[in-house]
This record gives structure tokens, sequence and C-alpha cells, in this order.
């Protein structure tokens, strides 16, 4: 899209891969540079953007609202839906900011709620806690990325891709409450999520707030260190459905 800024997830919204996952929370002062220089300012709109099914978006949309930054949205239908509207691409690269005329955000970590694995083990018996990734990997049937295959005891399947219909875009509101309350996530309920590093677990908890189920006020906590994190704490895994 013309003007937009390129962030990547790996390098820029992520630590590095160790111990506390494959993509750990980025340091803060690190984000607030990385932020700084894509010109977000305090009170201005930030929309986020992927090519994919806005996962990796709803990660620069969690991130922002854990900075403490309120005005940030997901493009639904991401590029995909850009282009199909017939509207302007650009291959030009706009060039990072810097001095007066780089933003002025200020990162506050911790405004929204993140769990360590004794947490998410609590969560997953006390209250409602969502795994993001695909069903054969939940049931342990297979698992490409990490050393183990499986999920966390007492973890429901939620697929991140349940998110999404045929036409790349987003379920409406309604459909996504119907879809939660299937898997007996309501609003009385704690509920929080993980994937395999954190990353697509950031659009359940997106998900959960269009549907009406959780709020800016009181979101679902996420599984910063998720699946990889559980692995190299060697947590017990569970298979099956």
């Amino acid at each position: 899209m013309p003007g937009a800024v390129y962030v990547d997830l790996d390098t820029e919204l992520s630590a590095a891969p160790g111990a506390g996952g494959r993509h750990p929370l980025p340091d803060p002062e690190r984000l607030q540079e990385v932020l700084r220089r894509a010109g977000v300012r305090e009170g201005a709109q930030v929309v986020a953007y992927d090519a994919g099914d806005g996962s990796v978006a709803a990660r620069v949309w969690w991130l922002l609202r854990w900075a403490g930054f309120a005005e940030v949205a997901v493009l639904d239908g991401g590029f995909a839906a850009w282009e199909a509207a017939g509207l302007p691409v650009s291959a030009e690269v706009p060039e990072a900011l810097t001095g007066d005329a780089a933003g002025d955000v200020v990162v506050r970590p911790g405004q929204m709620p993140v769990l360590d694995a004794d947490e998410a083990a609590a969560l997953a018996s006390e209250g409602v806690l969502l795994d993001a990734r695909a069903a054969p990997r939940y049931r342990g049937e297979t698992e490409p990325v990490d050393p183990k295959a499986g999920h966390i005891p007492g973890a429901l399947n939620a697929p991140a891709t349940g998110h999404v219909g045929a036409d790349g875009r987003w379920l409406g509101p309604q459909e996504l409450a119907a879809r939660f309350a299937g898997l007996g996530v309501s609003g009385g309920v704690a509920v929080g999520a993980y994937c395999g590093s954190g990353v697509t677990a950031s659009s359940v908890v997106l998900a959960l707030e269009v549907a009406g189920i959780t709020s800016a006020e009181k979101p679902a906590a996420l599984y910063a260190g998720s699946w990889s994190n559980w692995c190299a704490l060697d947590r017990e895994v569970a298979t099956g459905g």
C-alpha cells in the first residue's frame, strides 16, 4: 500500500529466539525505536495488515496495545482485499524516519495480560485456554516446528484460520461469538490463548474482542511464549482430541 512501512516479525516485533520461545516479546526500548522510525505518533491511528489471514497483523495490533497504544486496527482481508478492490499499490519503500520527522510514541509495556507457563496451565484448568494451531498439531499427529507434539493439558483447539471466511475476510461479530460459544467461551469465563510461538494466538485475542466476549478494558490473556516455550520447559503434553 502506498506509504505503508514494513516491520519484520522476526527481527523487529520479537526478541531473539531462545528459552522464552521462538518469537519472544521484544525489548520495550527496541520496540519503541522501531515504532518511532515507522512514524507512529501518540494519538494517531495505526492500521496493520499482512499478506495472509491477518494473524501477523494481529501481532502488531496486540504489541501496540501491550505497549499502551490504543488507536490500532487490523485491515480486514489484508493486502489481498486491498488489491481486489482495485486500490493503488506501490513498490516504493519509505525511508526510516529520524529526528523531528520520527514518531513520538512512548512504549509503556504491560498493558495487555500475558501468561507464563504456570499461569497458562492454571487457566487451562480453571478457565478456558484456546490453542490457535491447526487441529493435527493440537492433537499431536504432527509437529513440523517444535520438539514435542501435542497440546497443553486442558486446552481447547480454536484454529486461527477459523476466524476467516472463504473470501479471506474475518467473520462477523455474531459468527465469531457463536464459534467461541461452541467452545464454552462466554463473557463470564477467564480466557487466554496460545499457539506455536505467540503470533497467531494474537488473532484469537483480537477475535474474542471483535466477538464482544472480551473488551479493550478486559482483554483475553496471551501466553506469549506459547508452545515453543512450553516445550523448552519440558512441561507435560497432552495428545488427541
